[in-house]
């Protein structure tokens, strides 16, 4: 019988992201899901040192790191799947509807470059797909709602969930991205809610929820179907639309939104270099009327 994954966390207080390290015991292949790029929106600067944890940590465990796994293309920190590629080799996978959210993108930015169908990434997933780390099967589950390109990893007995859901004392993800969906996104959870009530799920963010202390990010799907404030204990999915739309229209955008879309819709590169030989993140202005 094949073991279950290693799997350790990385918090990025910055951002709020959880990335992960899972490993296969007996190969010692490994996966990185969802690492950061540190970029400082202020000054412009970039830097590696939250990748360079994860590659010393997997490095100082006698790990091969085989595959970077992004949930989705995130919209609240960039992408540091460029950088663990250039130091291990590793490919970097999506969900095939990344193609959909660059053709959202590529216009609000002019980013021509931009392909439109994902070959910027060396492997799209469809629902259901699978992939190897090691001897154990990676199940790409596609949960859509949060965008529409968001997949969650199931590997043995934990499921990565992304920003689909939180832990069970604040809720679920926003779903007023364009693309995204309220009712989807229930529709998604629900998938999730209906594996084993045992099954670990490992959230992508945490806020730490009111009376809360510490942060956390590791709960099960038992606990989520009990507990979770937005969709427990049987909310039905018209009443959850009504939260989460009401909710989403008092949310401010993420800090980092602007540049981190036109950067993970590129599988977290930067924008090509301009004719001075500097790259340059866009904002779009809206002039008042």
């Amino acid at each position: 019988m094949t073991a279950g994954p290693e799997i350790k966390a990385f918090f990025d207080e910055p951002t709020n992201t959880v990335s992960y390290l899972v490993s296969d015991p007996e190969t010692r292949q490994a996966a990185v899901i969802d690492p950061v790029l540190d970029y400082d929106h202020r000054s412009g600067k970039a830097d590696i040192r939250s990748a360079d944890a994860i590659l010393k940590s997997a490095f100082d465990s006698g790990l091969t790191v085989a595959w970077v796994l992004e949930t989705h293309a995130h919209a609240d920190h960039l992408s540091g799947a460029p950088y663990i590629k250039s130091k291990t080799g590793a490919k970097v996978a999506i969900g095939e509807h990344i193609r959909d959210v660059q053709r959202i993108f590529r216009p609000v930015f002019n980013a021509t470059d931009v392909s439109g169908d994902g070959s910027e990434f060396d492997r799209l997933l469809a629902d259901g797909e699978t992939l190897k780390i090691g001897n154990l099967q990676v199940e790409a589950i596609y949960t859509p709602g949060h965008t529409p390109a968001c997949l969650s990893y199931r590997i043995g007995d934990a499921v990565f969930v992304g920003d689909t859901l939180f832990m069970p004392d604040y809720g679920t993800a926003r779903a007023d991205f364009p693309g995204g969906d309220a009712r989807t996104l229930y529709r998604s959870i629900q998938r999730l809610l209906s594996l084993p009530p045992e099954t670990r799920l490992f959230m992508c963010h945490d806020y730490k929820a009111p009376g809360r202390d510490s942060y956390a990010w590791e709960t099960t799907v038992g606990e989520e179907r009990a507990r979770n404030v937005h969709v427990g204990a049987g909310v039905s999915e018209d009443d959850f639309v009504a939260m989460r739309e009401k909710r989403d229209a008092t949310l401010a955008a993420p800090v980092l939104l602007l540049p981190s879309i036109q950067v993970n819709i590129r599988a977290g590169k930067f924008p090509p270099a301009e004719s001075n030989g500097v790259r340059y993140l866009k904002v779009p202005v809206k002039l008042a009327s």
